[in-house]
């Protein structure tokens, strides 16, 4: 398949601050790959051969505990450089990445990561934003598993969400992606019957409505507080 043209990409941060000399050389190098919803694009465990930045579409990264539980570590955005396993000096996926929707990506051999990082030092700049990025949730998570009751961690983990890929419709706030029960439940450290039960309690109070798939935050101020202080307000 093609690669993209420059000017689809300079809109992307990773693009934002090259020349067109150096967005030509990163793209030659570069294939594209369409993932069909439900794809893998690679599992946890898997050799890291490739790194890649998203086109379109959105993905779920998930992983494996060792005690078999299955973790969603975090949802991949349009113009989110993910894979970089190099990045961490990793020679496998620490995760597995799967399309949530029908998906485009870039992809480049990771062979190429440590050149890229020497000649275009925005990659470099790119690449330290986002694992300080991921450490940083991982870290806010962390401290909502160990500190906040669980219908806390389910509000921060919707607004989350929203903040990432929230769609103003008439009902409200559109997470604008297939989002399941399961996923919230894997996001929050809990269980499908829990998060079901807390999203019914919510949608019967106005604060949600919810389908197959489907979440809207009719009530997301509402939800906000709640988050940041609790049931009592406090």
């Amino acid at each position: 398949m093609s690669r993209p043209d420059a000017s689809l990409v300079r809109s992307f941060d990773m693009f934002a601050k090259m020349d067109d000399a150096d967005i030509e050389a990163v793209l030659a190098l570069s294939h594209t790959r369409r993932i069909a919803e439900g794809e893998a694009v690679f599992q946890q465990g898997d050799p890291a051969g490739e790194f890649f930045l998203l086109l379109e579409g959105r993905l779920k990264v998930s992983q494996v505990t060792p005690d078999g539980r299955q973790v969603v570590v975090r949802h991949v955005n349009p113009g989110d450089l993910y894979g970089i396993a190099r990045a961490l000096r990793r020679d496998d996926y620490p995760g597995t990445a799967i399309a949530v929707t029908e998906s485009r990506t870039l992809a480049w051999d990771s062979r190429h990561w440590d050149d890229f990082v020497a000649r275009i030092p925005s990659l470099a700049v790119s690449a330290l934003q986002t694992v300080g990025q991921r450490l940083q949730e991982a870290h806010t998570r962390i401290r909502e598993l160990s500190t906040e009751e669980v219908q806390r961690r389910v509000a921060h983990a919707l607004l989350r969400l929203v903040n990432q890929a929230g769609k103003k419709t008439e009902e409200g706030i559109l997470i604008d992606f297939p989002i399941t029960r399961q996923d919230i439940a894997e996001m929050t450290g809990t269980t499908l019957h829990t998060v079901s039960r807390i999203l019914s309690a919510w949608e019967e109070q106005g604060l949600i409505g919810s389908g197959r798939k489907r979440i809207v935050l009719k009530e997301p101020h509402k939800l906000m507080i709640f988050a940041e202080r609790g049931r009592d307000g406090s």
